[in-house]
């Protein structure tokens, strides 16, 4: 809201949503329906009126016109008034008639204006009331109490200075400060009404916004985890793949019975990526991660993922002091087989020919503890590219799973990952 208090028209580009107001715009205040108007005027302009204000504004001058009549017929009963003075009662009456249909454009001022124009004109008596009426719909409040309050002040004078022909003075005082109250009274309930209406606006215009903003976070979410289980599960897979093809490579000369069995493995781990491929997508599409797709790794597969290594020739020892793996929570086995999975990976790609060590620990109450170390490797060892993002996730997986991890180089030129996972005691 400005100074004024008017509402402020939104930016062409504004979308609000689909049901917040009623599409026939025209049945809306111009004060409430050019905020939503992509063609609305720049700020500080004044809406375009609808539909709704002209029938409202007519309506009003008409009131104030046949208010008017009324009030010059008893005026010409008046005998003792002067002919110029009911003339000049009638063109001022007639000239705020008039003015009502200004009366959008300077509420202010036409409220205040009709102060003295009450002494002067009688017939103006209804036009005055619109004026104040239209001050307390567009304006705050502070202004309608001065003016208003200054109007009921000077009431008991006015009726004193032109006294109504058929009342009384008191009862025709009372009548005038009531039906000024009705007016001040009903533009505020109007006001507050439009307002109500605006912060409802404004409501939904933010919830859609969050709304568009969780969408957008949700979609971030996803594109992370699904890198994040393309990295653990891919690589694994596709190292061993590597390890294979090199051997094939480096020994053309190898009996028929070992190409044999490594091509045989070259195709069984392609098929294991696709089929791993097709799981995490079906398990992220789905929504639950636990209960969709293929059972996923816990801790008592660990077994399998060392025999697999050690298959595709590379120096695994396990020492798995953990003497019941199956009671390990699901989501604490599945990180702890991911950790080690992504540790062995990164063996092989930064230390290929260094034994692997992996030792797993822990009970219920104490947390478990996954242990991947490598010595340095025999060699140079070219740069692999891409080195250090997946220690990012698996940092990463930890710290969701309420643990830690922390990795590093070992003085003797080898390297480690140390991760505590929490195992909640049972009750």
């Amino acid at each position: 809201m400005r100074g004024d208090d008017r509402p402020t028209p939104a930016p062409a580009a504004a979308t609000f949503p689909e049901g917040t107001f009623p599409t026939r715009r025209w049945l809306l205040p111009s004060a409430v329906a050019a905020e939503p108007d992509p063609d609305a005027g720049p700020r500080g302009r004044r809406p375009r009126r609808t539909a709704r204000d002209w029938l409202v504004d007519f309506t009003c001058f008409v009131l104030a016109v046949v208010f008017g009549l009324v009030v010059a017929d008893t005026l010409g009963e008046q005998e003792h008034l002067p002919e110029s003075l009911l003339v000049a009662d009638q063109l001022l009456g007639a000239l705020a008639c008039a003015v009502v249909w200004l009366r959008r454009r300077w509420p202010v001022g036409l409220a205040a204006a009709t102060i003295p124009l009450a002494f002067l004109s009688t017939t103006s008596a209804g036009a005055c009331t619109i004026a104040l009426f239209t001050l307390a719909v567009h304006r705050p409040f502070r202004y309608v109490a001065w003016v208003g309050g200054l109007q009921l002040a000077v009431i008991p004078l006015l009726l004193w200075a032109r006294p109504d022909p058929d009342l009384e003075y008191w009862p025709a005082v009372v009548l005038t400060v009531l039906i000024t109250l009705a007016a001040i009274g009903w533009g505020m309930l109007v006001r507050s009404r439009r307002q109500l209406m605006l912060s409802l606006r404004d409501r939904a215009r933010r919830a859609e916004t969050e709304a568009g903003l969780r969408a957008e976070q949700a979609q971030r979410l996803a594109r992370e985890a699904i890198a994040r289980e393309m990295h653990d599960v891919l690589a694994h897979r596709l190292t061993l793949l590597s390890v294979h093809a090199g051997a094939l490579e480096f020994r053309p000369d190898a009996p028929r019975e070992e190409i044999v069995r490594a091509a045989g493995v070259i195709r069984e781990s392609a098929h294991e990526a696709l089929q791993d491929l097709r799981e995490i997508i079906g398990v992220l599409r789905a929504g639950e991660p636990d209960d969709a797709g293929r059972p996923q790794p816990t801790l008592a597969a660990l077994d399998a993922l060392v025999a697999e290594s050690r298959e595709a020739g590379m120096k695994v020892t396990l020492d798995q002091r953990v003497t019941d793996p199956a009671a390990v929570p699901a989501s604490v086995g599945r990180t702890a087989y991911r950790i080690t999975q992504e540790c062995l990976t990164n063996a092989r790609k930064h230390a290929p020919g260094a034994e692997a060590a992996v030792a797993v620990a822990g009970a219920p109450g104490e947390g478990l503890t996954v242990t991947v170390r490598n010595p340095a490797p025999e060699g140079d060892v070219p740069a692999v590219p891409g080195s250090g993002q997946g220690l990012i996730g698996l940092t990463e997986r930890a710290l969701l799973a309420g643990g830690r991890l922390d990795h590093g180089p070992r003085e003797d030129g080898g390297f480690e990952v140390r991760a505590w996972l929490p195992w909640p005691q049972h009750p």
